[in-house]
């Protein structure tokens, strides 16, 4: 069980302070979370960009370093970790939460992958190393699992655009989910109490890889052969067994079709 926060170390009137902040996931929750009037300090690498005129702090700190976090973490009342590592998950996640048991004990929301306990793909074994980690680190913590988001899955299928067919793993099948719906809930989640792991958060219909290849190449109106490809191994088989799926948490509401339609429907609609 998560520990209880601690009000008199950390800073409930503090912003709170979103890692990875202007990547996918980040952007969208630190644009929901100020939409609720909740204050919010980026984290990113690199300085604020020109031009840039939400309402929201700024921190340039390098996780993987360290360089920038004490400063980053300072006053802050919560902390939502999405800045990723695919080499050095665990690692990363030990030097945020040491620094925040430093700051005062904020309460850290975690979004993992689904099926990161089931799968030994080496990017899920180090974010379930990071979830263990966590758990036993004495910070009040929450960890939300998602499904994949949409635009991994349609990039599987747009990073083929030069090969004269596309290839999709045999067997395996996709969860997507809208990434702002999954933002929203990590919205709710840091303004409220720590709880330790909550139900999973998955998109409203399970897809083919093929069926959601062949969507993708309707929407960016290309024409091409869909062919199936046996993976080996335990990490396949473990896909093709439906490890990354939670079909008993199907509580997005956005389709990947109409995802689709959202990024490409213009191409269409003019001619491309």
């Amino acid at each position: 069980m998560p520990s209880p926060s601690n009000e008199d170390a950390a800073h409930p009137t503090g912003p709170v302070l979103v890692t990875g902040g202007t990547g996918t996931l980040g952007r969208p929750l630190v644009d929901r979370l100020l939409a609720d009037g909740v204050p919010v300090r980026v984290m990113s690498r690199k300085p604020r960009r020109e031009g840039d005129e939400r309402r929201c702090e700024w921190a340039v700190c390098d996780l993987t370093k360290g360089a920038g976090l004490a400063e980053a973490l300072s006053g802050v009342r919560a902390v939502v970790h999405c800045a990723t590592d695919p080499w050095r998950e665990a690692r990363v996640l030990s030097r945020l939460a040491e620094a925040a048991r430093q700051a005062g004990g904020p309460h850290l929301v975690y979004i993992s992958i689904v099926g990161v306990d089931r799968i030994p793909f080496p990017y899920y074994k180090g974010k379930y190393a990071a979830e263990r980690l966590l758990e036993r680190s004495g910070l009040p913590w929450t960890i939300l699992r998602a499904t994949q988001f949409h635009d991994l899955v349609a990039t599987l299928t747009t990073a083929q655009r030069r090969l004269p067919a596309v290839v999709a793993p045999s067997g395996f099948r996709f969860q997507p989910v809208d990434v702002t719906e999954v933002a929203g809930r990590l919205a709710e989640l840091v303004q409220r109490d720590p709880a330790g792991r909550v139900p999973d958060m998955g998109g409203p219909r399970v897809l083919g890889a093929r069926e959601a290849a062949a969507q993708v190449l309707r929407a960016t109106g290309r024409s091409r052969r869909v062919v199936g490809l046996p993976l080996p191994g335990r990490t396949a088989r473990a896909f093709r067994g439906g490890g990354n799926l939670a079909p008993g948490h199907a509580t997005g509401k956005g389709t990947f079709e109409e995802f689709l339609d959202d990024r490409y429907g213009h191409r269409r609609h003019n001619g491309h």
